[in-house]
């Protein structure tokens, strides 16, 4: 794989496997089909086929596209009830479950053929999902790294601790925090590329970028590109300024 070539970046995905094949089909007619892409998490949740989204990304990667993906909060916790049968998280702020409306856990258990109030228990729900979740999409969510580096990007799900030392880093900062990263104006040792905080559409900063444009909202998913120390959005007529 040549190193100079363009780097593609896609944002969070929430279950929207329309929007993603739309990213990959622009990602593919600016870079072909070997493109480099590294996608930044919470692929499942909100949307209504987070099981086509996981099959679609093993599928890829296991046809020896070079695609990287790093885990997000959202596919944490939906391991978390697939290993666990907990739907908390001490790191939800708004104290609500997986299950909340707002979170869309029951959408990624619909998609799987699962409806979540059509069992008396949760033992027998949890049952349910362990039976019609394959073990090749619970495997690939238990592996997926927390971070990707390519040489002054840094690829992560919700950002970093601004002033700590990188072995000091908290690995669970990378799938949840907001602040204090997204008030953070002084420069990182990287310029650091993440979703977790959704806008109406990507938005630039000095020391990062937010591709988060809220697809699991229904908006859609516009790729980033990387090139010679550039970056572009992929729009529908090819790249645009960013």
């Amino acid at each position: 794989m040549d190193s100079h070539a363009p780097l593609y970046a896609v944002g969070d995905i929430h279950g929207q496997l329309s929007e993603l094949e739309r990213a990959l089909a622009r990602i593919e007619a600016d870079g072909g089909p070997e493109a480099r892409i590294v996608f930044l998490g919470d692929l499942v949740d909100r949307g209504p086929d987070s099981h086509g989204v996981l099959d679609r990304l093993i599928a890829g990667i296991e046809a020896g596209r070079p695609w990287t993906v790093v885990k997000g909060n959202h596919d944490e916790m939906f391991e978390r009830f697939l290993t666990l049968n907990t739907l908390d998280h001490h790191r939800i702020v708004s104290g609500v479950n997986w299950f909340a409306e707002r979170l869309g856990g029951r959408a990624t258990l619909r998609s799987y053929g699962i409806d979540p109030d059509a069992h008396p228990t949760a033992e027998a729900l949890l049952f349910a999902a362990r039976e019609a979740v394959p073990a090749g999409h619970l495997h690939f969510l238990q592996t997926l790294p927390r971070w990707h580096q390519v040489d002054a990007l840094l690829f992560v799900h919700a950002g970093i601790r601004p002033g700590v030392p990188w072995p000091e880093q908290d690995p669970e900062d990378f799938l949840w925090i907001r602040q204090p990263f997204l008030d953070h104006t002084d420069p990182f040792p990287w310029l650091v590329v993440h979703g977790h905080t959704p806008g109406k559409r990507p938005v630039r900063y000095t020391n990062r970028i937010n591709l988060d444009g809220g697809a699991g909202y229904g908006r859609p998913l516009i790729p980033a590109v990387f090139e010679g120390g550039e970056v572009w959005l992929l729009e529908e007529r090819g790249r645009a300024a960013f």
